[in-house]
């Protein structure tokens, strides 16, 4: 008999956390629930009917896909809901629901599967399905409900439970979102409402407070590196800073950070673990470049946000910033 005991050789690292993707994407969704909650609360029943929608094209695509393919079935990691979620947290209250569960089964197929699933997918599957929302159906994703009003749980708008294919009937109630009216009507929002929430827009801007706040226990929890939010306030407060003390005309700081859907893309969209960079420096420079470019296009762009197209030109560059930005080797020079 050997005097050995028995030895099992492996590869670092050695020690590992207790956590694994399935529990950090379900700690994520638990961090979702109070935004649609508040923006169910904001805009009615409308709005969560909007995000189920979403979800439910999600977990179908991803759930038929496996089963023709002869995949082990994947939604018991969460990802494919977490796409759902935060694609209708892109969108508008009164958008159909035919295009919402549209817009989830381009997420999943085109944003993540084609790819290869989960760790392959080189951009955010939600801004992929809301990117071709937003060029299929422009009208529709641009049509604004107004906050708080007081039939938002009595009565659904028209548009909601549009037949699909047909041009879907915009109700009186839409309004122009804070971006929009500052934009094109110099309308300065309080910068307390958008904080706070109670504002038109997506389901995702009703309060930056309340997205700061999940984002925050996930950064405690250490399932979101808090580099990425942090980097892309700082650039887009600096720079938007710098503007408005030349310019009083251009938005000022804090209407900046608290408005649109920037709150929102920092903390869950920017942080996407496979799209975004992987080593420290790289994390940086990707987080200010996408806070920067936010306000560059919101100032001289031809629209008022500018969000969804940033993170995802981000995205593209995330491989070269991963290749470029290699931290030194301990012991080694820098390569000439």
């Amino acid at each position: 008999m050997s005097k050995f005991l028995p030895t099992t050789l492996t590869t670092s690292p050695h020690v590992k956390r207790p956590t694994d993707v399935r529990t950090i994407m379900r700690h994520v969704v638990l961090a979702l629930i109070p935004i649609v909650t508040y923006a169910t609360y904001v805009f009615g029943w409308c709005a969560l009917l909007v995000v189920c929608a979403t979800s439910l094209g999600a977990l179908a695509t991803e759930y038929l896909y496996n089963h023709v393919t002869r995949h082990d079935q994947t939604l018991s990691d969460y990802s494919a809901l977490i796409t759902g979620i935060l694609l209708g947290l892109t969108l508008p209250p009164s958008f159909p629901l035919w295009m919402a569960m549209l817009g989830g089964f381009i997420a999943i197929l085109l944003g993540k599967l084609i790819f290869g699933g989960l760790g392959y997918n080189p951009f955010n599957p939600a801004l992929v399905g809301r990117a071709f929302l937003q060029t299929a159906f422009p009208t529709s994703i641009t049509t604004w409900t107004a906050a708080l009003h007081a039939d938002r749980f009595h009565a659904l708008p028209h548009s909601t439970l549009a037949w699909p294919f047909l041009k879907p009937v915009i109700d009186g109630t839409a309004g122009a979102t804070p971006l929009s009216a500052f934009k094109f009507e110099k309308s300065l929002t309080s910068v307390q409402d958008l904080f706070l929430g109670g504002v038109p827009g997506s389901l995702g801007e009703t309060s930056a407070a309340l997205i700061l706040l999940c984002g925050l226990y996930l950064a405690i929890r250490k399932f979101l590196d808090w580099r990425i939010p942090v980097g892309v306030l700082a650039g887009a407060a600096l720079l938007s800073g710098i503007l408005h003390a030349v310019n009083p005309s251009y938005p000022p700081m804090l209407f900046t950070l608290c408005s649109g859907g920037l709150m929102l893309g920092a903390v869950f969209m920017a942080t996407d673990m496979v799209s975004s960079p992987i080593t420290p420096f790289a994390t940086w420079i990707y987080a200010l470049f996408i806070g920067a470019l936010v306000v560059v296009i919101r100032v001289w762009g031809g629209l008022p946000e500018g969000v969804m197209y940033v993170i995802l030109l981000a995205n593209a560059i995330t491989p070269l910033l991963n290749r470029w930005m290699v931290p030194r080797v301990f012991g080694t020079r820098r390569r000439a």
